[in-house]
């Protein structure tokens, strides 16, 4: 086959009806035509030939030339594709290394092998276009909610058509057990694409909570307009979910408008949902108030927030427990994920006894420390003195304003308190440099005689075992293990250690041993700033 003039017009009808077919670029088509007709060129007139094709793309005619580059003497290597500045002088005025001449040379015969490989070069490129093209338009889709026809199913996973390919929807983002057949319709969220070799994977979840989000904004016309905020969401997919609303203007209910007359707008996403049961919560700016609204329909007497920790203690009457925890911890467990707290709920009565135990424990260890009567132990505790330190080292006036007790019984209780405190702080020391612990780890500010104890008796020995530790080693914290939450005990955690002082601590002990650029943590911390501020700045716009 030639390229005549007959069939020259052929060619960029064909490309504009390929390009049409899979809604890409027509130039894409005409380049992958360029492309395969090259090779065919350069079967015919050698493989180390540079030959390069070009179609007009108004005529459609294509000109096949032959590229030869000016090179050194020394750096010949390609006969065919490359010559000196000697050689060139026969074709070129003034020829200089770098130069390239070109020359136009007779279209080539394709025979049936060469016209099946051009055939396949343009199907390839035509392919990876139209990958491209689906990437590039599922990638700005994602986080949306999109409507997808049932292909078939295998081993569980849905694989579903997306209009422009396939998406698959995996068994455990289905809700329940939900079964689909081929043609079913079903409305998916897009949770993530990813580009392959065997081209773009768009993965489609139903039980992200995303999903319940979007579903509302698309029932809820404030949410939509930004009248109403979807703050959290939290799923028991199939089950229960609970998901939290602010208003922006103060005369709409966030919660009566996500409802709907007679429950329209929220039955519409329990149906999508397959009957799973929504509580909508209003949210609230306040830790303690939001955590009573989500663990409705609970009622609960007290609420006790360590923030330093990230826990909350709730009391609840003894009727109320059982609901306040819910199905399986259903209840509870919902509510955690919505405030990101930790919660620990007791009764009225669980509360008083552990509080009587704590009073007991307080008023033992000043009889015992302090040697005093149970009486005055008792008053120190009633005063809200939890330990020693606080007794050690507080303001003489916090002491004598407790009944009975004067300028001189405070003084000579604040020197009870500091003997026994460095008394116990000489001993935890002899015991870490028992151990083999370091002047470098027991002088460290920041570290106190009973924590060096602690690190020593874990074989933390040296400033440099301790510059190796994690935050969470020293602080503790939870790792996610197949949806289970499970404790990790931190070796300071028993002494209050948080997770903040903890990285600080281990981050000035790098900077003075020499393993990090204390100006590479100030950057840091700028670059942090700004972060948060741009962050802000964009809340507020």
């Amino acid at each position: 086959m030639a390229i005549t003039s007959a069939n020259q017009l052929e060619l960029l009808q064909t490309a504009e009806a390929v390009a049409r077919e899979k809604m890409i670029d027509p130039g894409l088509v005409v380049d992958a035509m360029e492309e395969s007709l090259a090779r065919a060129a350069k079967s015919r007139y050698g493989s180390e030939m540079d030959i390069r094709v070009s179609i007009d793309r108004k005529t459609g005619k294509a000109t096949f030339t032959r590229v030869r580059s000016v090179v050194e003497d020394e750096a010949l290597e390609n006969y065919q594709a490359e010559m000196t500045v000697e050689q060139a002088k026969q074709y070129m005025a003034d020829p200089a290394v770098g130069d390239t001449f070109v020359e136009e040379v007779p279209p080539v015969e394709m025979g049936r092998i060469a016209a099946q490989s051009a055939k396949q070069v343009i199907l390839q490129r035509v392919r990876e276009a139209e990958r491209d093209r689906q990437f590039e338009e599922f990638q700005d889709r994602a986080g949306t909610i999109i409507n997808a026809l049932v292909k078939r199913e295998e081993y569980g996973n849905v694989i579903v058509d997306v209009g422009a390919g396939e998406g698959i929807l995996r068994r455990n983002e289905k809700i329940g057990r939900e079964s689909y057949r081929p043609n079913d319709r079903i409305r998916c969220y897009i949770k993530d694409v990813r580009r392959e070799p065997r081209g773009p994977q768009i993965f489609l979840s139903r039980t992200a909570p995303e999903f319940m989000a979007e579903l509302f904004k698309m029932e809820v016309p404030e949410i939509y307009d930004g009248i109403i905020q979807i703050k959290a969401v939290a799923r028991d997919p199939g089950s229960r979910a609970k998901i939290a609303v602010i208003s922006n203007d103060g005369s709409i209910d966030p919660v009566g408008a996500c409802v709907g007359m007679r429950g329209s707008r929220v039955q519409a996403v329990v149906n999508e949902l397959q009957g799973e049961k929504i509580d909508i919560i209003p949210w609230n700016d306040d830790q303690p108030t939001f955590l009573v609204n989500a663990l409705q329909p609970a009622e609960v007497s007290k609420v006790v927030l360590d923030e330093e920790a990230g826990k909350i203690e709730v009391v609840v009457p003894e009727e109320q427990l059982s609901l306040a925890i819910g199905r399986r911890g259903q209840n509870v467990r919902l509510a955690s994920q919505l405030t990101g707290l930790d919660i620990d709920i007791m009764t009225e009565e669980e509360e008083s006894a552990r509080r009587q135990k704590e009073f007991e424990a307080r008023t033992g260890l000043f009889m015992e420390t302090l040697d005093l009567d149970e009486f005055f132990a008792q008053l120190l505790v009633s005063e809200g003195f939890t330990n020693l330190e606080e007794v050690a080292y507080v303001e003489l006036d916090e002491l004598t304003v407790i009944d009975g007790v004067d300028e001189g019984t405070a003084e000579e209780l604040q020197a009870r308190a500091r003997d026994y405190l460095e008394a116990k702080a000489k001993a935890a020391i002899d015991a870490a440099r028992a151990l083999g612990a370091e002047d470098s780890l027991i002088q460290f500010d920041g570290l106190t005689p009973p924590m060096i104890e602690a690190l020593a008796k874990d074989e933390i020995l040296t400033l440099e075992d301790f510059a190796t530790c994690a935050d969470w080693e020293l602080a503790g914290g939870w790792t996610n293990n197949n949806g289970e939450r499970i404790k990790d005990d931190g070796i300071l955690e028993p002494f209050g250690m948080s997770l903040e002082v903890a990285q600080d601590l281990v981050m000035t002990a790098r900077v003075m041993l020499g393993w990090v650029d204390p100006d590479d943590l100030i950057s840091s911390d700028d670059e942090a700033e700004d972060l948060v501020e741009g962050d802000t700045e964009e809340a507020e716009a």
